[in-house]
């Protein structure tokens, strides 16, 4: 399988994020490139650096004022007597129709919806390379291959179109689905992510051009708390093109399979021509995040359905953090999704 990265994409590195309260060590740190693309390799994947396709596909879901802040902010936060090296968030407006202010710290509380995506130094680099290797992977599928893997680091599906959010900047898999509805073709795109993928929802929740499932632990009481429920189905032309489907804390294989089922079912009622694979591996029993709890073995099952679907797939990488089992989750996901 060809696989997409960027050596430029282990430039984010931020140190830490805030949770219940406190300063805690970020765990989305570019360690995870190397156990990842192990993981891949052991799997047959051989990488390539990913073409830059410039600033135009990612405008098309993003805004030009938050790229400009993604680009600009660490400078001008640093400019700040005392600032902190990292910038976090310490307001934020109650409307995103409230004023925009000219305050750097007033436009990191605009664009950054929570304290779990600190922007450091290397930050814009590394998204925007992550979002060319999820380009990337899309042209390769768009060109005839059966599936396609970017090692997108940072993560993107909680990332909106003007707002960044838990570890997220720019929307990896929204980017790659655009680019497959531009070539002419009609993307679903599937999110296995433990958490819900709130910014990819948000993107396309009142269009009916892009199909968006999540299947995650149920968000009454896990990160993102406010979206990801059942009864979300869209707005306006998007009406039922968003469907949501949250499992209970600790569910496992079999439960999850049967879910994927419904959601297989939905993405070839939607017609759908390419699946990209919001591929979070933080589903895992033993994630640091024990929101499910999905086997190494679930995963080969879980990409065996998917495949079985006939669709191709753009996989695109989400969550999965470090522990024992993060590459052999990988390799057991991508040995499933090649048969």
């Amino acid at each position: 399988m060809k696989a997409f990265l960027d050596t430029r994409q282990s430039g984010h590195d931020p140190r830490n994020f805030m949770a219940n309260g406190t300063l805690l060590p970020n765990p989305e740190v570019p360690a995870r490139v190397e156990v990842l693309k192990a993981g891949a390799e052991a799997a047959g994947c051989s990488f390539a650096a990913p073409d830059d396709h410039g600033l135009g596909p990612i405008a098309a879901l993003h805004s030009a004022e938050y790229l400009t802040f993604l680009r600009t902010i660490h400078t001008r936060w640093s400019r700040i007597e005392g600032a902190s090296d990292e910038v976090i968030p310490n307001i934020h407006p109650a409307n995103r129709t409230d004023s925009y202010p000219r305050s750097a710290v007033g436009q990191a509380g605009f664009h950054q919806a929570d304290t779990a995506c600190p922007i450091s130094a290397g930050t814009w680099e590394a998204a925007y390379w992550s979002a060319q290797s999820a380009l990337s992977a899309a042209d390769a599928v768009l060109a005839g291959a059966d599936a396609a893997y970017a090692l997108s680091r940072p993560p993107g599906h909680h990332a909106f179109g003007d707002l960044a959010g838990g570890f997220c900047f720019l929307n990896n898999a929204g980017i790659a689905a655009q680019r497959v509805l531009d070539s002419g073709l009609r993307p679903a795109i599937l999110d296995v992510d433990v958490h819900h993928g709130n910014g990819t929802q948000g993107i396309f929740y009142n269009r009916a051009d892009v199909l968006t499932v999540s299947i995650h632990a149920d968000p009454m009481r896990f990160y993102p708390f406010f979206w990801g429920h059942a009864h979300e189905r869209g707005e306006g032309p998007g009406l039922g093109a968003n469907l949501n489907l949250p499992l209970a804390r600790g569910t496992g294989d079999d439960a999850y399979l049967q879910t994927l089922d419904a959601a297989l079912g939905r993405i070839v009622d939607f017609g759908a021509e390419v699946i990209v694979v919001a591929l979070g591996l933080d589903a895992h029993v033993n994630d640091p995040f024990k929101g499910l709890a999905v086997t190494t073995g679930g995963f080969t099952r879980i990409a065996a359905a998917i495949r079985d679907s006939g669709l191709a797939m753009v996989i695109v990488q989400e969550g999965g953090y470090i522990s024992d089992e993060l590459g052999a989750n990988l390799t057991a996901f991508l040995q499933g999704a090649q048969g």
